[in-house]
């Protein structure tokens, strides 16, 4: 895609990385929430195990415990996922540990056992879920897991202060923006998708399959900051996301 005329303005609100920074986003797919399906469930240790064994990247998702730390777990509330009630939020992290994946005998993990399991065999993208301005406990048990850790890994979030926090408090990170224009069209959406660009500062977008092509992550692109997308689940989808994006994050049953 041709450069648009305010890619020297677009570069100075939301420079593009180094192209040896974002390199490994753009070198194999990421499992969506690991390789679950046919009794395994999302964001279990036998979905990280499955998605390893084929030498795919993981996308993953962390809420954060009564005392801020990351616990992978995509929803806010625990009923979908397990016999529990109740927010993650509302428990510590010891009591979240003794709490069953639904159909299976595993625990909800912190982040650190997860990277640990992982081993820098292959990258991890981590989903940050904080809404609202209170991003600072969740972002910082993030960044004090990632530290020492060897692997390739990268945040993202679709709250633009996450970004923001570890632009400032953590740029040897490389950070994602999440990005869906559901909802979102039209000159107002635009403007909302710049304002996150500029508070974020993102190496690179995750964007919504449903969305391109995309005149937004397409300008991006041509810019040199990658795009991925998700949740590629069929043949569809994958044509204009290997057509209009970086790499996929799908989902297939393991």
């Amino acid at each position: 895609m041709r450069l648009s005329l305010f890619a020297p303005l677009e570069d100075l609100i939301a420079p593009p990385p180094p192209a040896d920074r974002v390199a490994f986003l753009k070198a194999q797919p990421y499992a969506h929430r690991g390789l679950h399906g046919r009794g395994i469930i999302e964001n279990s240790r036998a979905a990280f195990s499955a998605a390893i064994a084929l030498g795919h990247g993981i996308e993953t998702d962390v809420q954060a415990a009564r005392d801020g730390e990351a616990m992978v777990f995509h929803d806010a509330a625990l009923e979908r996922l397990t016999a529990s009630t109740g927010d993650v939020a509302a428990h510590t992290p010891a009591e979240l540990a003794q709490i069953t994946l639904r159909g299976t005998t595993e625990t909800i993990p912190q982040l650190p056992e997860i990277l640990a399991l992982v081993a820098a065999r292959v990258p991890v993208l981590i989903e940050i879920k904080a809404k609202g301005p209170r991003v600072a406990p969740l972002c910082l048990s993030v960044r004090r897991a990632l530290e020492g850790y060897c692997g390739d890994a990268a945040i993202m979030s679709f709250n633009p202060l996450v970004g923001a926090w570890f632009a400032e408090n953590a740029a040897r990170i490389v950070r994602g923006l999440v990005v869906t224009e559901e909802g979102k069209r039209g000159t107002k959406g635009a403007v909302e998708r710049w304002a996150s660009m500029a508070k974020a500062k993102p190496d690179f977008l995750a964007y919504d399959v449903r969305d391109l092509p995309s005149k937004f992550a397409g300008a991006a692109r041509a810019r040199g900051i990658p795009v991925l997308t998700w949740t590629v689940r069929n043949t569809d989808a994958e044509r204009r996301a290997f057509a209009h994006a970086d790499e996929v994050i799908y989902e297939k049953p393991a």
